[in-house]
């Protein structure tokens, strides 16, 4: 495949696979309520300066979908299940059948990471509201998809908000997950799968860190008409 100048630039491209959700493509303007414009959903920090470049294509809002992992105590690595905002919590039976977890420790992993995404929220929307996502084609973009576990429990917070169709989408991903992701979400979108992957950084020439401030100045220009 070829490299990605930066995350910018992968938007860009992503965005020309993603130009049927703008209701030009008959199998997806059924799905669009009423002509209605996707959600576009950036994962912070990395996704997000991706999924502004596909909002601003789709002439679709932009927001961010901050979720985040609970993990077994003793295997921090293995999602139970996710958090989002408004109270969501999403638990994964299969795991929980066969790990010992109290409810005492799930209330004490969910209370920690219920503090960090407060945080989190407040450092890239401030005082905005969210989009609501009731009923609506809501398009998740993250910068590259490894193992997958963060799109996965996007996955599960945006439907338990409402989402009525879950596209995920990023510039490069691994073949294997990518294959696990369709059994989340309605369609996954991922034009980079090279046969040897190891990183998501080994498809840019510029993989920088993403601050919460550029997350925090992204979301003000999307929503001023994508003017920086």
């Amino acid at each position: 495949m070829r490299r990605y100048v930066d995350r910018a630039d992968a938007g860009r491209r992503l965005a020309g696979w993603l130009l049927g959700y703008r209701g030009a493509d008959p199998r997806v303007a059924p799905l669009l309520p009423a002509g209605r414009a996707p959600v576009v959903l950036g994962l912070p920090r990395g996704g997000v300066p991706v999924a502004y470049e596909v909002a601003k294509a789709l002439a679709a809002p932009l927001d961010v979908l901050v979720v985040r992992k609970l993990g077994v105590p003793s295997q921090p690595e293995l999602a139970f299940g996710a958090i989002g905002e408004g109270g969501v919590r999403v638990l994964n039976d299969s795991v929980l059948r066969h790990v010992v977890v109290s409810d005492a420790e799930i209330a004490e992993v969910e209370a920690g990471q219920r503090t960090e995404l407060r945080r989190r929220v407040e450092a890239y929307r401030g005082d905005r509201a969210p989009i609501p996502l009731t009923g609506r084609v809501v398009v998740i973009v993250d910068d590259g998809f490894a193992t997958g576990s963060t799109a996965r429990a996007a996955c599960l917070v945006a439907r338990a908000h409402g989402a009525a169709t879950v596209v995920l989408a990023a510039p490069i991903g691994a073949p294997g997950t990518i294959d696990e992701l369709r059994d989340y979400a309605d369609d996954v979108v991922c034009p980079g799968a090279p046969a040897h992957f190891s990183a998501v950084g080994q498809g840019y020439d510029n993989f920088q860190q993403t601050s919460d401030e550029e997350v925090g100045t992204l979301l003000r220009c999307a929503e001023h008409g994508f003017t920086q």
